[in-house]
Order: C-alpha cells, then structure tokens, then sequence
C-alpha cells in the first residue's frame, strides 16, 4: 500500500454557452501564466476530428495532478486544481462524458487514473480489468447524445482514444493500457464526475484490487462482452454478480451501480434543460451544489482566442510532440 504511486489527468468541457470555443485556450493561458512550472506540464487541450469539426474545432481542456502515494492527497491535489481552473474561467464547467446536444464521438471527456508500484503487474491488471464494468458504471456519466437519452455512458460505448482491450498492451486506444511514457498502468475508461467523493471511493476500490492478495480472472473477451451492454442498460445481471464479490473486498455501495451521475443528469436534463444542466454541472464542479445557477455574462473574443493560441498552444507545441512520440 505504501508503494503504490498514483495520478490522475480530468477533462473538462468549458462551454459558452452550449458549446465549447477555442476560447478556452485563453483560460488554459491564464492557469500557465500564474504558475509556468506546475501548468506546463499539467494542462492540455483537445480538438475534435473528423466530421465533427463541422460543430467546432475545440472540445476538451485536461488538468492533471501530480503523483502521490495516498489516495487522500490526490483528491486534495485534484481539489486545488479544480479550483485554480474555476478562478481562471468564468465561462461553464461542465463535468459529461459527451455533450448533451450533439452526437460527436470525438468531443468527448474522460478521468484517466494512472497507477504504478505494485510487484505483479500482471495480476493488478487482470483485477483490475475483472471488476471494471462495475467501476465504470459507477463513474458513467454520458446518458445523452444528439438530444436523445441513451443509457449511461455514450462515451464509453462510441467515443474516440478508449474502446474494447486488446492483447496488444501498449496500444494507446483501448480502455485501459500499460502506458509507455508514464510506466504506470492507466485506466482510461471513466467519465469525468463533479463529486470528489465518489472519485475517493474509486480510488480507494482500486487501491484494495491492486493490493488484495487474491487474483482474479480478469478475461478481456469477458470484459469486451460487457462493455457496450453495460454502457447501454447499467445495472444488469451480470454485473450483480461481480458485485457480491467486490463488497468482499471494498463495501462499495450498491448505489453507485444503481445510480450512477448520468441517472442524475438525464433526470435533470429531462426536467430543466440543456443549458441548465450544464449551468447546475458548472456548480456542482465549482460548489458542489448540482443545481442550476445563473448564467455568467462571457463575450466570445476572436483577440481572447488569439491571445490563447499565442500564450498556450503555440509555448506547448514542443512538449506535445515529445509527449506524442514517447507514447507511441
């Protein structure tokens, strides 16, 4: 337990109102003016691909943590970086999988959490991969695509850089992989949440997979199977199973699994709106209250954007080429 090192990288939609613009280089700017040697390396950007440009070229913005050996300390870390980004945005934070309004597989938001210092990678990997359709779920948080309700993680079943495992370890688009730059196992497959508890419990449950004494069968072709159905109808039999033999380990509640954060959004979405859910995501990330706010007055600026190009994207082009061929 004390040899475990963990990390954790969020993404995050800033939206203004309903969309994400490239504005948000700006804030991502603003971070990385007031601390160079923390943000540098602990930002980055995402755009989307494909025909989905057609929506708008920004997507994404990822703020990451450093790496700790108690999982207390990391959610702390995570705490602070939350909140420095919230200082720097004025505009909507909105913690989904995918947007609401638009089906877009490349616009999307994930929570990779790396983990490293175990002896036995393989059979951390395995428990790991053995229980993961029920931690998924209980991070799902994606229940609606192009105005339409989907089930609870759109993102997970249809969204670019994760999908089905593989033999192949290393390759970076799959659910959970052995990442080459970092050395750390990654698990890739969670949709970001505003509840900072709920990320603790994760954490705490993967800490009692990776150090139980105990291995599990943890079989991609199983876990492959379930996948979609999971994403799509939630809480099904199978995954109960599963369940009576996690509480063996870590009394995660039921709940997590019967109710995850997208039962949350899809009702509020149903009851308020688009962008009022993403006005009660934005204070629930902020404040932790999931309810609606009013929205803050931001003007889009082509001078912010181009200010955000200059002083974010253009500085961190070096490190992310670096970043890309050391990962692949």
């Amino acid at each position: 337990m004390g040899t475990l090192r963990w990390g954790l990288e969020e993404e995050v939609f800033i939206t203004e109102p309903l969309r994400p613009t490239l504005q948000s280089l700006y804030y991502l700017a603003r971070l990385l003016w007031r601390n160079p040697r923390k943000y540098y390396l602990h930002t980055a950007c995402n755009f989307t691909r494909g025909r989905d440009c057609l929506g708008g070229l920004m997507s994404s913005v990822e703020i990451s943590t450093g790496v700790h050996r108690d999982v207390g300390s990391l959610v702390e870390d995570l705490k602070g970086r939350r909140q420095e980004l919230a200082r720097a945005c004025p505009s909507l934070l909105v913690p989904l999988g995918h947007l609401l309004d638009r089906e877009e597989p490349t616009n999307i938001s994930g929570m990779h959490i790396h983990i490293s210092g175990f002896s036995d990678w393989e059979k951390a990997y395995r428990n790991v991969v053995y229980f993961l359709p029920l931690l998924a779920l209980a991070m799902a948080n994606s229940p609606v695509a192009g105005n339409r309700p989907f089930g609870y993680s759109y993102r997970w079943a249809h969204g670019f850089a994760l999908g089905p495992l593989r033999p192949d370890r290393y390759y970076r688009f799959q659910d959970v992989i052995h990442a080459k730059r970092l050395k750390t196992l990654e698990i890739r497959v969670f949709d970001p949440v505003w509840d900072l508890d709920r990320i603790r419990i994760l954490l705490e449950c993967l800490e009692a997979l990776v150090t139980s004494p105990r291995e599990y069968p943890g079989d991609i072709e199983v876990y492959n199977q379930l996948r979609f159905r999971v994403a799509r109808e939630g809480y099904i039999e199978d995954l109960r199973r599963l369940y009576r033999e996690l509480v063996k380990l870590y009394p995660l509640p039921e709940d997590f699994l019967s109710s995850p954060p997208a039962v949350q959004v899809r009702d509020l979405w149903e009851r308020e709106g688009t962008l009022s859910t993403y006005s009660a995501l934005d204070n629930a990330y902020r404040n932790g209250v999931l309810a609606p706010r009013p929205l803050p007055a931001v003007e889009i600026s082509p001078f912010l954007m181009l200010v955000g190009f200059l002083g974010y994207y253009l500085p961190r082009i070096p490190y992310n080429l670096k970043k890309v061929w050391s990962e692949w």
